[in-house]
């Protein structure tokens, strides 16, 4: 709880009670979710969607209180009191946004969708098993019914998505992405071209097999010696890598292992990372608040990829890092150099999984997704049509075509655990981002690619606590990378950043 405000009044202190009493149902919310995803037996699905549904009922009805209304209408008549972003002025804005939205949709509602989200999943899962997406078909049309009723509580957006994006990445609408999405897929496709007319570097060095346990005791090493602290955190393996945070002294992960890539585990475990590092750098005076919360989806998503990528397929990450590698598996790498581990890792292929997928083509992953969800939403697209569009776009856009529904429509989790919408474009905008926001600590530390080659990850850390972390959600996104780097959102750095490094790689 926030323990620095000024005492100005009882009403500042009601509310910090009230939205940590909701916090902290919402968290043992999570924590079902979690175990769901990772311990839990095959048959407690229906109870365990009960129970969740339950909890985000009971969540939800306490958000939508009357007298927290009234609460809240008070307190904005003295919000002038505070100074901006403050502590307290965030607190007022943030819990009433929170519940200006919370009202208009029933709390009946909301229990509906959370217990179908339950059975989607258990449903996605046996799916993605039998590689056959019909086992699913009924459940994700399900799932796009209540998407499209959750949006038409909202009124005064311009498109059904509106009001989904707003939910995660406040200050976007389809109509500021649309635009932005197709300025940046028309730079980058050249550039895809042009790499594929080069040569591919070998990549059989991380084809290799490499065992299961031995991989995760690489990515505990390694993640212990980036930052995450596990006095405050856990990883473990799910079917699908996340972050799931209870407390900023609670911040789990999860990775996947696959013995025959050794790529899987170890960038889901960085991207994860960079997750749970925003979430154990929030300021402590905002736990069990509201603001204890990424600025957007896109922001947090800017934090994984920026470890994941800028930072954890750098040269001068695997300077430091590629001999630890090579004495965990001396078998499989002793004999290769580390320039050509380099260009493994960072191989720009048209390939099939986005969460595999290089730098380069990342993004037109994303904007598949986005497309396709939005002419879901928009009914120009039906369900059962979906795995066609899918592969037919990815045939169009990248040159491949799935073989399988494993390998094309039920690849992410995403759609089968949430609504559909709003799910995917927080990808690109934290690609953009993360990249704007490297280019700010580049500029503020001349020092920092040195470091990262020694193994000194602190003082990265450090200017992502201080510019960053810290704030949670105390800023909208736009003004927080305002904040951090001087200047609006702008898809040059990232362009910028692709280019630099590919066209030394490819010598285009």
């Amino acid at each position: 709880m926030i323990s620095t405000l000024t005492p100005t009044s009882d009403r500042l202190q009601q509310l910090q009670t009230w939205v940590t009493e909701i916090h902290d149902i919402y968290a043992a919310a999570a924590l079902l979710y979690w175990d769901r995803a990772t311990y839990m037996p095959s048959q407690g699905v229906a109870a365990r969607g009960r129970q969740m549904a339950l909890l985000r009922q009971i969540a939800h009805q306490k958000m939508t209180d009357d007298r927290l209304g009234e609460l809240l209408a008070n307190l904005r008549s003295q919000a002038g009191d505070f100074a901006p972003h403050s502590a307290e002025a965030s607190l007022i804005e943030v819990a009433d946004r929170n519940y200006q939205r919370a009202v208009q949709v029933p709390s009946e509602f909301v229990a509906r969708f959370s217990r179908h989200r339950t059975d989607c999943y258990d449903a996605w899962a046996r799916a993605k098993e039998d590689d056959n997406f019909a086992i699913v078909q009924p459940k994700l049309e399900k799932t796009l019914e209540l998407t499209q009723e959750y949006a038409s509580y909202f009124s005064g957006y311009d498109h059904i998505a509106d009001p989904l994006i707003e939910d995660v990445d406040y200050g976007m609408t389809v109509a500021t992405l649309r635009p932005l999405f197709s300025q940046l897929r028309q730079e980058l496709v050249p550039i895809v071209e042009a790499i594929a007319a080069c040569p591919a570097p070998d990549t059989s060095c991380l084809q290799q097999t490499f065992d299961r346990q031995q991989q995760l005791d690489f990515t505990l090493d390694l993640l212990q010696q980036l930052g995450y602290d596990f006095s405050r955190g856990r990883q473990d393996e799910s079917l699908h890598p996340f972050t799931t945070s209870f407390s900023i002294d609670d911040v789990r992960i999860t990775t996947r292992v696959r013995e025959d890539d050794l790529t899987e585990a170890l960038f889901s475990s960085i991207h994860e990372m960079g997750h749970a590092l925003y979430e154990q750098g929030f300021d402590r005076q905002l736990e069990g608040t509201p603001l204890a919360e990424g600025s957007s989806s896109g922001v947090h998503e800017s934090q994984s990829r920026l470890w994941e990528n800028l930072v954890g397929r750098s040269h001068q990450f695997w300077k430091y890092f590629y001999p630890q590698l090579q004495q965990k598996f001396p078998q499989q790498l002793a004999d290769v150099s580390l320039d050509t581990f380099y260009r493994a890792v960072n191989n720009v292929e048209r390939s099939l999984i986005r969460t595999d997928a290089d730098e380069v083509t990342y993004n037109l992953h994303v904007m598949i997704r986005f497309d396709l969800e939005l002419e879901l939403l928009e009914g120009s697209l039906a369900v059962r049509d979906l795995p066609e569009a899918w592969n037919a776009r990815y045939e169009s856009d990248l040159g491949v075509r799935p073989p399988s529904d494993r390998l094309g429509v039920l690849q992410d989790i995403h759609w089968y655990t949430s609504n559909i919408g709003a799910m995917f474009q927080c990808y690109t905008l934290g690609n953009l981002m993360s990249a704007q926001l490297y280019d700010a600590v580049l500029k503020a530390d001349p020092n920092l690619l040195e470091n990262i080659a020694a193994g000194n990850f602190a003082s990265l850390h450090r200017w992502l606590i201080d510019n960053v972390h810290q704030f949670g959600c105390r800023y909208t996104p736009s003004e927080l990378i305002v904040k951090a780097t001087g200047a609006e959102l702008s898809i040059a750095p990232f362009l910028n950043y692709i280019r630099g490094k590919y066209s030394q790689l490819y010598d285009i």
